[in-house]
C-alpha cells in the first residue's frame, strides 16, 4: 500500500488478484515468520497474517481443540471482508488449516501446507505413530528442557539443531511451552474426515523440508498426497523445520505460490454438494465454529488480531 505522503493515487493502485490468510507454527509469531515472504509476493496479493488462538490469553482457551482455530480464521476471514481466499498454514498452523478446509471447504481457493504438524489419526504407519509417541513424551518435560528436545524431535537424526537467537529471551516466548502442550493435546483428541478433504477439488501445495524429521513430515506428506486430488509436493532438500522455506528461500516460495494461486483462479472449479461438509463430523465442526465465532465478537485479544497488509 502507498505510504503517507505517496503521489501515487488510490485510483492507480492495481486491485488486489489473491486474497490470502498465512497462519504461523507454534514458535514464531506470524509477522516474524512471514516478513520476507510478505515483502516478494507483489501488489496483486491481499495478505491477512494471523496468530494462533492458542496464544490470545494467557493461557491456552479451556478445552482447546482445533476448533478454536477454525473459528479465528473464519472470524479473521469475515472481519477482512473476505468470502473465498487461499490458505496458507505452517506447521501448527498448517494443522489448523487443513481444519479448516474440512469444516468450510468452499472458502478456500488453494490450501498451502508447509510441514503441517498434522493430518488427522486416520491411517497412520508405525513409523509416523512412534514419531508421534515421541513428541507425545517430550510434553512432560520442564519447559527449559521441553524446546530443546522438541527441536531435536522435528529434524532428521544427524541434523544439529539452529543455535539459539542472539539477545534477550523475548516475551512471547514464555507461552510456548504451553501451547505446544495445548496442540499436542488437541492433536491426539482431534478428528479430521479425511473423507471430506478427498473430496476438496483446489489445488493443494506442501512444502517439505528434506532435513526435517522423516518419519514425521514425509509421513504426513505421503498420507495427504494420497487424500488430495490435485496434490503438489515440492522438497526443499536444505530446509528443516527450523529453518522453512517462507523465511530461508521465500523467492522460490513466493513463485510456487504464485504458480499455486494462477492454477487455483484459472481452473473451473464446482461447488456443489461434493465440496460441503456434508458428512455428520464436518457437520458437528462448523456447528462448533459457529458457536466459538458469537463468544468471541470481541476478537481484539492480545495475540489474536489479524496483521492486514497488501505485499510487494
Amino acid at each position: 500500500m502507498p505510504s503517507a505522503g505517496s503521489d501515487r493515487s488510490v485510483a492507480a493502485m492495481p486491485m488486489p488478484a489473491h486474497d490470502v490468510i498465512l497462519l504461523p507454527g507454534a514458535v514464531l509469531p506470524a509477522d516474524l515468520a512471514y516478513g520476507a515472504l510478505l515483502e516478494l509476493l507483489g501488489d496483486d496479493v491481499n495478505a491477512v497474517t494471523k496468530e494462533l488462538e492458542v496464544y490470545a490469553g494467557a493461557e491456552p482457551p479451556p478445552g482447546y481443540t482445533l476448533d478454536v482455530e477454525v473459528a479465528g480464521i473464519l472470524r479473521t476471514a469475515e472481519a477482512a471482508g473476505l468470502g473465498r481466499f487461499h490458505l496458507v498454514g505452517y506447521s501448527a498452523g498448517g494443522a489448523a488449516s487443513l481444519a479448516f478446509a474440512a469444516a468450510l471447504p468452499e472458502r478456500v481457493r488453494s490450501l498451502a501446507l508447509i510441514e503441517p504438524a498434522w493430518a488427522g489419526n486416520e491411517r497412520i504407519g508405525a513409523a509416523e505413530a512412534a514419531a508421534r509417541g515421541r513428541l507425545d513424551r517430550i510434553m512432560a518435560l520442564p519447559p527449559g528442557e521441553l524446546m530443546p528436545a522438541f527441536v531435536r524431535a522435528n529434524l532428521r537424526p544427524g541434523v544439529e539443531p539452529p543455535p539459539p537467537p542472539p539477545g534477550p529471551t523475548p516475551p512471547w516466548m514464555a507461552k510456548r511451552p504451553a501451547g505446544l502442550r495445548a496442540f499436542m493435546g488437541a492433536f491426539r483428541a482431534g478428528d479430521l474426515d479425511l473423507g471430506t478433504l478427498g473430496r476438496f477439488r483446489r489445488p493443494v501445495y506442501l512444502a517439505l523440508g528434506g532435513l526435517s524429521h522423516p518419519d514425521y513430515y514425509a509421513k504426513i506428506a505421503d498420507r495427504l498426497a494420497r487424500v488430495f486430488p490435485d496434490f503438489t509436493l515440492e522438497r526443499f532438500e536444505e530446509r528443516h523445520h527450523f529453518d522453512p522455506p517462507h523465511r530461508i528461500e521465500p523467492e522460490r516460495l513466493a513463485a510456487s505460490l504464485r504458480d499455486l494461486w494462477g492454477r487455483a483462479g484459472a481452473a473451473r472449479y464446482i461447488v456443489s454438494g461434493a465440496e460441503t461438509p456434508s458428512s455428520p463430523s464436518a457437520r458437528a465442526i462448523v456447528r462448533r465454529v459457529a458457536t466459538h465465532s458469537e463468544s468471541r465478537n470481541d476478537s481484539t485479544a492480545s495475540g489474536s488480531a489479524p496483521t492486514t497488509r497488501q505485499s510487494r
